[in-house]
């Protein structure tokens, strides 16, 4: 560890456990070493994976209880990636509108490690129709955890491992028990 120069890290979104267990590695990590943090998102990790020249992109997976995470990215040709708008946890059905509001009618990659969460709902049917397609994406992100980490570290945008946070994007089951005991069976 003590040869490393810099931890990336997704910082989420996923499941309470497995992004918290990650991260608290790393915050332990780099405290005792004394390494670099570059904290990433896993749905743009999984965005990156299409390599069309530039446009929309989609990346979404299953979060469980019927829905998705989802976020929606731009890649420009000279200017790189920007992500339009917060991730988010919803509906498969309400992702596939919420990106069509937001692109005007251009085109969309769509990437998912769950595809077949869309495939009969009737707004990705209209998608489909006009040609889109989903991609699977590859389930080991490691590598590209790691490559936008070391991008991250190059354009000097680090996390200070002591406020490095998870991106839950929705409350834990504990959580929402502990600050909403009426939800409790819902």
């Amino acid at each position: 560890m003590r040869e490393m120069s810099l931890l990336a890290v997704a910082s989420g979104p996923g499941s309470f456990t497995g992004v918290r267990v990650g991260l608290t590695a790393v915050k332990a990590w780099a405290e005792l070493f004394g390494i670099k943090v570059a904290s990433v998102s896993r749905l743009e990790v999984m965005a990156r994976q299409v390599t069309k020249a530039a446009g929309f992109v989609a990346a979404s997976f299953d979060a469980q209880r019927g829905q998705v995470f989802g976020g929606l990215y731009k890649r420009e040709d000279n200017a790189g990636w920007n992500r339009i708008e917060e991730e988010m946890v919803i509906a498969p059905e309400g992702f596939v509108e919420w990106v069509k509001q937001r692109v005007s009618g251009e085109r969309v990659e769509w990437i998912s490690l769950d595809p077949q969460l869309f495939g009969e709902l009737p707004a990705w049917k209209e998608w489909a129709a006009c040609g889109e397609s989903m991609r699977l994406s590859s389930d080991g992100l490691a590598a590209g955890v790691a490559e936008l980490g070391e991008e991250r570290a190059h354009e000097g945008k680090f996390t200070d491992p002591l406020v490095l946070d998870a991106n839950y994007v929705r409350r834990s089951d504990a959580e929402i028990y502990w600050k909403d005991p009426a939800s409790h069976g819902k």
